[in-house]
């Protein structure tokens, strides 16, 4: 007979006790325990794999690590070119992908579409929050047909795995893993131990199948993933859809990745048939104005290995509380706080009486301390009221002595704003050393220090 016992799990991090308390000793969470019914089933049942005809009785014996024979990772090419970028050139067979993101920011939308531009996979899409003639409607808006693509409107487990088994597909994808049961547990869809004991069993089958799996989550109102944190821990990669509702574009952002790198991003833009790729978001996130404007500043940073131009804005006004408002969207508050802070103390600028409020077009959040140049001369472009060149950009990081650091790929920032016509670039000057300049038509001129710059402009 199986066994069942009574446990208390943490809601934020999935701790688990075997009573109650009022804050949890993982992470310091108060009243977030809640009782759940475990059921334990026996080891034979867990071994068992409803998708394979394997009893799951055969050993695992140890191998030498020189006995381990090393191929080249085979990829599998999505149809997706922001896609391909954020798993590293493409999905690996039998990886497990985590996707979270705000609700409706478009999460279905984009791996719907994906499913039916994958027309080399036959792809079983399994739903558990929607019907089949919903995920009808957004299909008939994508306006693209599949016939290899398969729709299951199912929440349990071995039902899943029943037509998995029947139908063989190359792609699994999971919508979403807040709604599975598993008769493994018997707490209800959505709590921490289901979520964990689902998410085993699909990374299970995932690395005996050697089928990939997308698997689409929910996030809390803080903005990390719902979940126990070993949710994260089990997938191979986690993707977070970014973006802001009032915004047409979605930012798809690599969380962790065990086939490629973490510091990649792919951009689209919610449109009425799908979401579109952004080949060249350097055009979307730089406004276009008949004049130029104070307080306005064009920066080159890099995402990854991507270079792109972000426009920068400040708004610089005479404070009329008695305590100024610092304002930053886009970027990080105490940034903006340290380059206010090295321009009233090594350029005399009296920002202590002033409002200062920061953004990036675009809704773009960014992370990058080469912009600093930029919102520093953006900063003093609004403090002067005098407006800045639309045909130039700035590269460097500010320190705290004034000086202005070298940053990193440089070659690669001036390639992209001698690709959008931009006439002068300012660069560090311990960058411009072994620089080519005969190579590009930018004009490229380096600065030592933000008093150089300021010479320049004011």
């Amino acid at each position: 007979m199986a066994k069942t016992k009574t446990a208390f799990f943490c809601q934020q991090c999935g701790f688990e006790s075997p009573k109650w308390a009022g804050k949890c000793s993982s992470c310091g969470a108060w009243n977030t325990f809640v009782e759940e019914v475990v059921q334990k089933e026996g080891k034979a049942d867990r071994d068992a794999s409803p998708w394979d005809d394997n009893d799951g009785r055969e050993k695992k014996k140890a191998r030498r690590l020189d006995e381990v024979v090393q191929a080249e990772e085979v990829r599998i090419n999505a149809p997706d070119a922001e896609l391909n970028r954020v798993l590293g050139g493409g999905l690996v067979p039998g990886s497990v992908v985590l996707v979270a993101g705000d609700p409706g920011i478009g999460k279905s939308t984009l791996f719907l579409q994906c499913a039916l531009q994958w027309k080399s996979l036959v792809t079983l899409y399994v739903s558990g929050e929607e019907s089949e003639r919903q995920i009808k409607l957004r299909a008939d808006r994508v306006g693209i047909s599949n016939p290899n693509m398969y729709l299951l409107n199912a929440t349990d487990m071995a039902t899943i795995f029943q037509e998995v088994k029947r139908l063989k597909p190359g792609l699994v994808i999971i919508d979403s893993i807040q709604t599975l049961e598993s008769t493994h547990v018997e707490s209800p869809a959505g709590s921490v131990s289901q979520v964990r004991e689902c998410a085993a069993e699909l990374q299970r089958f995932a690395k005996t199948s050697n089928i990939p799996v997308f698997i689409i989550g929910h996030i809390t109102k803080d903005g990390s993933i719902a979940g126990p944190k070993v949710l994260e821990h089990m997938v191979d990669t986690v993707l977070q859809f970014e973006g802001d509702r009032h915004y047409a574009y979605r930012i798809l952002r690599t969380l962790k990745n065990r086939f490629g790198s973490t510091s990649e991003l792919g951009i689209y833009e919610m449109v009425a048939t799908g979401m579109r790729p952004v080949a060249n978001p350097s055009e979307i996130l730089m406004s276009q104005h008949d004049e130029p404007l104070s307080g306005v500043a064009i920066a080159a940073i890099m995402e990854g290995i991507r270079p792109f131009m972000i426009e920068v804005q400040a708004l610089v006004t005479q404070s009329v509380y008695g305590t100024p408002q610092r304002t930053a969207t886009g970027l990080d508050l105490r940034r903006l706080q340290l380059l206010l802070a090295v321009l009233e103390k090594r350029g005399g600028f009296h920002f202590g009486a002033k409002d200062v409020f920061m953004n990036i077009a675009g809704g773009l959040r960014i992370e990058d301390p080469s912009t600093d140049l930029a919102l520093v001369c953006a900063l003093l472009s609004s403090y002067e009221d005098v407006a800045l060149p639309s045909n130039i950009c700035l590269v460097g990081e500010v320190g705290l002595s004034g000086e202005i650091r070298a940053v990193n790929r440089i070659d690669q920032r001036i390639a992209e704003a001698d690709k959008l016509g931009m006439d002068v670039i300012y660069i560090p000057k311990a960058n411009a050393k072994g620089l080519d300049k005969k190579n590009y038509k930018v004009s490229i001129q380096s600065v030592n220090k933000v008093e150089d710059v300021y010479k320049s402009f004011f």
